[in-house]
């Protein structure tokens, strides 16, 4: 079956609320607070939470790191990974004139599918669908991160022209555990 990516909408809360509720989370660091957090702000202004998504200026307020550090926001934005529904989702950020980031971003590009749509191809496809959006912004490559045990991850990342650049610690912040970093060149 083949997805596209939408940006979100009002109109496919109802799909994103019930993934939500049902124990999914678009964040692989922090998932049960940002799941939490979005489901907050959805009832508190569905519009507000929609128009948040979609930041490719940097207007919003900062990131919140695992550890509480606060940091600028980057140029950025999410979208769905639709197949009639929400079947999960992948984000990107950049910065502006560079295709370096910040030591406390861990990657260009980040995604997360609903558990119960796994296996589908899904997120090889968001992957492939988001790499075209990062050509058009004029990006030499995108990094890529994934844990040495998320070998879906990596598969997904490979599928993609994606090459292990690198094994290093991530930033305190986000725990100082090992990860691997790769690159796609664009």
């Amino acid at each position: 079956m083949s997805i596209r990516l939408v940006k979100p909408a009002v109109e496919h809360l109802p799909s994103y609320l019930d993934a939500l509720r049902r124990g999914w989370s678009p964040d692989n660091v922090r998932p049960e607070v940002t799941a939490r957090e979005h489901l907050a702000a959805i009832d508190a202004d569905p519009v507000a939470f929609v128009e948040s998504q979609d930041d490719p200026e940097a207007k919003g307020p900062p990131i919140t790191l695992p550890d509480g550090t606060q940091v600028p926001r980057l140029p950025g934005y999410r979208r769905f990974i639709w197949d009639g529904e929400v079947a999960g989702s992948i984000g990107f950020r950049w910065q502006e004139g560079t295709s370096t980031l910040p030591s406390h971003v861990l990657g260009h590009i980040g995604y997360a599918v609903v558990p119960w749509k796994r296996g589908r191809g899904y997120a090889t496809q968001a992957l492939a669908l988001m790499l075209e959006e990062a050509r058009a912004r004029g990006l030499a490559y995108v990094e890529i991160t994934a844990q040495p045990d998320n070998l879906v991850s990596q598969k997904v990342i490979l599928a993609n022209g994606g090459v292990l650049v690198e094994r290093f610690m991530e930033d305190p912040a986000y725990g100082a555990v090992e990860s691997l970093r790769f690159r796609i060149d664009l």
